[in-house]
């Protein structure tokens, strides 16, 4: 399995649409950083979130999630209440090829402020917006700046395609768009 290259990403997204809108240039003042990088893709958090609240003592259940124990927001700065968590979602859409594992990892920005960013990998032959994943894991309340960079993408090819792509099983989260509440 080798790691995929800015020209690699870069031509995938011009000419195939593997991630639109596409960022060519990195850096720039006063914002967190995304945009295609040496060897992935910085992507931004969009501007809507659900903040877990506690308000009507409802339970955290994966395989039957109550949506009361969310407040959604649509902000240019969501705050994460201490110790808590938010789910936003890309601004960019992705097509990830059939021969093709993408893994995250979140920007060391908020890393470094105690702003954990999880996502699990995008598998071979799956498309949407990536739901997003923030824990404010410090004691204080936290921002998350929105249209900014939260996340990079590290694409990497495997040896061939595989048996069963995750467009062919039709998994639950196909094609998703906006931020995408837990399935069962």
């Amino acid at each position: 399995m080798a790691i995929l290259s800015d020209n690699w990403i870069r031509d995938k997204a011009t000419n195939e649409g593997m991630i639109e809108p596409f960022v060519e240039a990195q850096r720039r003042d006063g914002v967190i950083s995304y945009g295609v990088s040496s060897f992935g893709y910085d992507a931004r958090v969009a501007d809507e979130f659900k903040i877990f609240t506690n308000v009507d003592s409802a339970v955290v259940d994966p395989k039957n999630f109550d949506g009361k124990s969310l407040v959604d927001r649509q902000t240019d700065v969501c705050i994460i209440p201490p110790n808590s968590f938010a789910l936003a979602r890309t601004v960019e859409y992705f097509r990830i090829p059939e021969d093709v594992l993408v893994i995250c990892l979140g920007k060391s920005t908020y890393a470094r402020c105690g702003i954990i960013v999880n996502v699990t990998p995008l598998e071979p032959g799956w498309e949407g917006h990536v739901t997003l994943e923030f824990s404010n894991t410090t004691p204080l309340p936290a921002k998350i700046y929105a249209n900014e960079g939260a996340c990079q993408f590290l694409f990497l090819k495997g040896n061939e395609r595989p048996e069963v792509t995750y467009a062919d099983r039709a998994g639950k989260y196909m094609g998703q768009r906006g931020v995408t509440l837990p399935r069962l």
